[in-house]
């Protein structure tokens, strides 16, 4: 008996139509994890300095934005809030310095307010300013 169907031959076939979803998700993962790898996302433009020293002791983050919002490490925190969540935190790293990064358009009485409480609180501040070039 003679067969009168053709043989079809057995082809390997990848689908990479899905693909593009795959990475377009990965890249989303690692763009959504790098920014939450950054200690400091909110911006501020920092005052310049010629000067630059780097410390490598534990930090508290204080930021002031130009709208006067108040942030203790990445944390909204209100300006009547800000002397015990800056004493909270003073009592979980009592070697630590509070980094005061200010928005440099606010007046300086703003910075002296703050400055006042870290006195109260007899902690170190230093002013984190942008190098110039």
């Amino acid at each position: 008996m003679i067969s009168l169907r053709k043989k079809k031959d057995f082809t390997a076939e990848v689908f990479t139509s899905s693909m593009n979803d795959i990475m377009f998700f990965l890249m989303l993962f690692f763009i959504i994890i790098s920014t939450l790898l950054n200690p400091s996302m909110i911006r501020v433009s920092l005052p310049n300095s010629r000067n630059s020293q780097t410390l490598q002791k534990k930090e508290i983050n204080l930021t002031m934005t130009k709208e006067k919002v108040y942030y203790v490490n990445n944390m909204q925190v209100p300006f009547d809030a800000l002397e015990a969540q800056l004493k909270k935190e003073l009592t979980h790293s009592p070697d630590a310095f509070i980094m005061l990064r200010f928005d440099n358009s606010l007046p300086i009485q703003d910075l002296v307010n703050v400055l006042s409480l870290g006195n109260r609180l007899n902690s170190k501040m230093i002013i984190a300013t942008a190098k110039t070039r």
